[in-house]
């Protein structure tokens, strides 16, 4: 038996015993930064198995190196494992028992398909050449994310490339989906608050009404991208929140706006703030009013290395896998995504398996209706097994 049919094997008996980790992953969720139980859960899997979890950042992440006591490269797989503040709202035996909190991007089934594959590829790491390092990442939803800690700490010292992949609620489950360069949009967010005088709603003019101030800057938002956007980049910028909230007849002295920014250059990521600090500034001064702004320029493009990108998917595509019904280029894809600080600092690549239900309905990420096909695990593990086990012969 060849080693790639060893691994197949052992990774569909497994499949079972990976849709129970992901289980228990999706009723006991923890936000980002605080996914002490969840890491403590992942570390004792390991320490159980044999192997050594080595921890890296300040935060909760940590990683395990498989070596095959051969020269050769060293590949890293990452998979992320925190949890967002959305209260479920499935009909799901194993529903999040955390109120408030629910795995409502898919990082259970990620760090679940990772687990069994860790354990099944050190069981035949003598076969293999080089090194693996599994590197399970908390904290990757809430700036500043859990990668920038683990790099910070050394967790890509010695690692040649590293490999990511998403479950991905948009795609048919059974399908492997890519893209090659510029692929993930990079992110920043705002804080703005506006500051005028207060007062009563029936003498304005004793007034400086901070909610004039913050419309006219909204409508006027709309301008960046429309106006100072080459029409042949992307980019966005939203408004998800404006505080306020007052009394009928009161003007209000001060609100508070909270905004998003995406962008897929990073010469479009300095357009969009310089334009955003100008609109500031005209607004203090047309409208007499103090602006405070708090500007986190954070996520960068997730940029995947052509070679290695178009290695990884040959591998998947000519492992022939019964578990993949189609590998397609998805193009660039709307949301942000940490990895982006690891493919910035080594040649990467991250790519999705779908995991529609099928039931025609929409279940996207980071909503209370989110919800997978458990099939995908196995996809993604299998995928990820074959290119693996390619780049290191």
């Amino acid at each position: 038996m060849s080693v790639q049919s060893e691994l197949i094997r052992k990774l569909k008996a497994a499949e079972p015993e990976m849709i129970a980790i992901r289980r228990y992953l999706h009723e006991h969720p923890e936000v980002s930064f605080h996914e002490e139980a969840t890491a403590a859960y992942i570390k004792d899997f390991y320490v159980q198995n044999g192997m050594t979890p080595v921890p890296y950042g300040d935060g909760y992440g940590f990683a395990i190196n498989i070596d095959s006591g051969k020269p050769g490269r060293t590949l890293a797989l990452r998979a992320d494992f925190d949890a967002l503040a959305v209260q479920e709202d499935n009909n799901l035996s194993f529903r999040s028992q955390n109120a408030g909190v629910m795995h409502a991007c898919g990082h259970d089934g990620h760090t679940a398909y990772l687990m069994i594959l860790a354990r099944e590829l050190n069981s035949i790491r003598t076969s293999l050449k080089g090194r693996v390092r599994i590197i399970h990442q908390p904290a990757e939803e809430v700036s500043p994310g859990g990668a920038k800690g683990m790099i910070a700490a050394g967790v890509l010292d010695n690692v040649d490339n590293i490999i990511g992949v998403h479950v991905m609620s948009s795609m048919p489950a059974g399908s492997v989906n890519y893209h090659l360069n510029e692929t993930q949009t990079g992110r920043a967010n705002f804080t703005l608050t506006f500051t005028g005088q207060g007062g009563h709603a029936s003498m304005p003019h004793l007034a400086n009404d901070a909610i004039v101030a913050g419309s006219y800057f909204v409508t006027a938002l709309q301008t960046v991208v429309s106006r100072r956007i080459d029409p042949f980049d992307t980019a966005s910028v939203t408004i998800g929140s404006f505080d306020g909230v007052g009394s009928f007849n009161a003007i209000k002295q001060a609100v508070t706006l909270k905004g998003d920014v995406r962008v897929m250059k990073e010469s479009t990521r300095k357009t969009v703030r310089t334009q955003i600090e100008q609109l500031v500034h005209g607004v203090e001064v047309m409208f007499g009013v103090q602006a405070q702004l708090d500007y986190d320029d954070n996520y960068p493009v997730l940029v995947n290395d052509p070679q290695l990108t178009t290695q990884v998917i040959d591998s998947i595509r000519n492992a022939k896998l019964d578990v993949v019904t189609s590998i397609n280029d998805c193009g660039p894809q709307d949301p942000s995504e940490d990895f982006a600080y690891f493919a910035q600092a080594i040649p990467a690549t991250f790519f999705y398996v779908g995991c529609d239900i099928g039931d025609g309905k929409a279940h996207p990420h980071h909503s209370p209706e989110f919800m997978m096909a458990e099939s995908a695990l196995l996809v993604a593990a299998e995928a990820a097994g074959v290119a693996t086990l390619d780049y290191l012969q």
